[in-house]
């Protein structure tokens, strides 16, 4: 464990699969923690190809809780997503939605319904957007959250430029977000919906804690990028810096190879 400053905590391991392991022990901590002290607060969820293993590391910590454990994190479990496509209905197999209930809600047995994402197949998106947020502020806000790091700097759909302080809304998505996710869109970027509804950088500097996690040589050089940076719009990702509490969970190849640590940080 490393700490750069007071309010940002890095955490290095050699490959994805150590780090995945390492952040389910500090996302089970959280969960043991919340029970114990019935004081559950949501949870904000991301997707893509870096939480995949992170959900398998999950899923495969919680099943082997007690059986009444198990059941009131269940019971007691509340999750927003950061975001959905816009004209995806829940059950098309490209949805945030699919994704989810493939990867977390299926194998861990949860509600569906304490499982939320915005509503994409909305005949309004926007009204949708504005619903979600209200969601999440009537639930408190959220606890932990979840980040992956767009290949542009960009965070949950937040393309740039982009400020601190932009809302849940519908965003355009850039072309190269676009040819990042076109890997669950039969490889083709022309397939990827246009727009999307996202939590903003607002809603997402509110929560309680940060988790951003970062893997791979590719997302080295925007990873440096945004710890370099104290707050650019041309790369929304620096404003984490921000956060009163950030994590980066980083794997070798994104962190030596983007030059902002020396060999000797393991925890």
């Amino acid at each position: 464990m490393l700490k750069i400053s007071d309010t940002i905590t890095i955490v290095r391991r050699r490959n994805p699969l150590q780090l995945m392991e390492a952040v389910v022990d500090q996302l089970e901590q959280g969960l043991q923690d919340s029970l114990e002290h019935q004081a559950f607060r949501p949870l904000g969820l991301a997707t893509g190809r870096t939480m995949e293993p992170l959900y398998a590391a999950l899923v495969s910590r919680l099943r082997n809780w007690p059986t009444d454990r198990l059941q009131r994190l269940r019971q007691r479990w509340l999750s927003f997503n950061l975001d959905e496509y816009v004209g995806l209905a829940p059950e098309h197999p490209s949805s945030f939605s699919s994704f989810m209930g493939h990867h977390l809600v299926r194998p861990l047995g949860l509600n569906p319904a304490q499982v939320l994402l915005p509503d994409g197949a909305a005949a309004d998106p926007h009204a949708a957007a504005d619903r979600f947020a209200a969601e999440i502020h009537i639930a408190g806000g959220i606890g932990s959250q979840l980040l992956g790091l767009g290949s542009n700097g960009h965070v949950g759909f937040n393309e740039p430029p982009c400020g601190p302080d932009v809302r849940c809304r519908v965003v355009r998505l850039s072309p190269a977000t676009r040819s990042q996710n076109a890997s669950s869109f039969q490889g083709s970027p022309a397939l990827v919906p246009e727009e999307a509804i996202t939590l903003g950088l607002h809603e997402i500097l509110a929560a309680k804690e940060l988790h951003l996690i970062v893997t791979g040589a590719p997302k080295a050089g925007i990873l440096r990028k945004a710890l370099d940076l104290d707050g650019d719009p041309e790369v929304p990702a620096s404003w984490l810096r921000r956060h009163p509490k950030l994590w980066l969970w980083v794997d070798d190849a994104a962190w030596v190879e983007g030059g902002a640590c020396t060999q000797n940080d393991y925890q």
